[in-house]
């Protein structure tokens, strides 16, 4: 696994994203604050370069929601000092659901909501005229562990190509709460779900497989490596399935 310099990637970080806004022209972020160590390192490092005053935190809950979840999200906007708004999601994804698909399993629900909570921040970018945050990681990214057109929709990812476990280690460098940092990842679409239960692996095993795939070019597992080849043939897995999440759209070739 590589080892880079923390401090210094902060400071990296902090300039890429000031200077993507002075670029586009806007001084003001948006973000959806789940209480989880993604989006609060997210919003640490957009507050460290744009000033805590130009943004915005967002917190969306719907009615099952982990209490915690929004009890650590305002705990970081008091602990980073940037304002903020709850706008639950409960009413329109009742609405929907029960009118229409009432049937729907845990996951077509959980990804409405990820969907109906970037509708919220979009149109809250177009009030503030701000631009929308990402708060995805590399290992999220490169196994598909998002919701198209979800929480993968933002103007920008400040930490896309940092793997989970180095946004562990910034968000104590950029002291993130502790109860963000300690408790167990969860995208808190349904009660009880935790990323790594979902996914099959461990976030260090999978950091340290996809790096070997992704960085060190290794295709075959070997006892060499400092985990098992379940773990390395799920991330192989995870990757390949989601694969089509990683692309634009495709379009046809123009007519000749």
């Amino acid at each position: 696994m590589r080892n880079i310099d923390i401090d210094r990637e902060i400071e990296r970080i902090s300039a890429f994203i000031k200077g993507y806004f002075s670029e586009a022209g806007f001084s003001k972020a948006v973000i959806g604050l789940s209480g989880g160590i993604d989006s609060a390192v997210s919003a640490a490092l957009t507050a460290k370069a744009l000033g805590p005053e130009n943004v915005w935190g967002f917190m969306l809950p719907y009615k099952a929601s982990d209490p915690n979840s929004l009890a650590h999200a305002l705990e970081l906007v008091t602990a980073i000092g940037i304002p903020h708004r709850v706008i639950p999601i409960s009413t329109w994804t009742d609405t929907y659901f029960d009118d229409y698909e009432p049937g729907a399993d845990q996951l077509r629900r959980g990804n409405w909501m990820a969907r109906a909570r970037m509708c919220v921040l979009f149109d809250q970018s177009a009030s503030l005229r701000a631009l929308v945050i990402g708060t995805s990681n590399r290992s999220e990214l490169l196994v598909g562990y998002f919701t198209q057109y979800g929480d993968s929709a933002c103007a920008l990812e400040p930490i896309g190509h940092l793997y989970k476990t180095e946004v562990k280690a910034m968000a104590a460098r950029l002291r993130i709460p502790t109860s963000i940092i300690a408790k167990a990842p969860s995208a808190d679409l349904w009660s009880g779900q935790t990323d790594e239960a979902e996914m099959g692996i461990s976030y260090k095993n999978l950091d340290e497989a996809l790096f070997d795939l992704t960085e060190r070019n290794i295709q075959t597992w070997s006892p060499a490596l400092p985990y098992s080849q379940a773990d390395f043939d799920r991330a192989s897995q995870l990757m390949r399935r989601s694969a089509f999440k990683r692309i634009n759209p495709p379009i046809p070739e123009p007519p000749c």
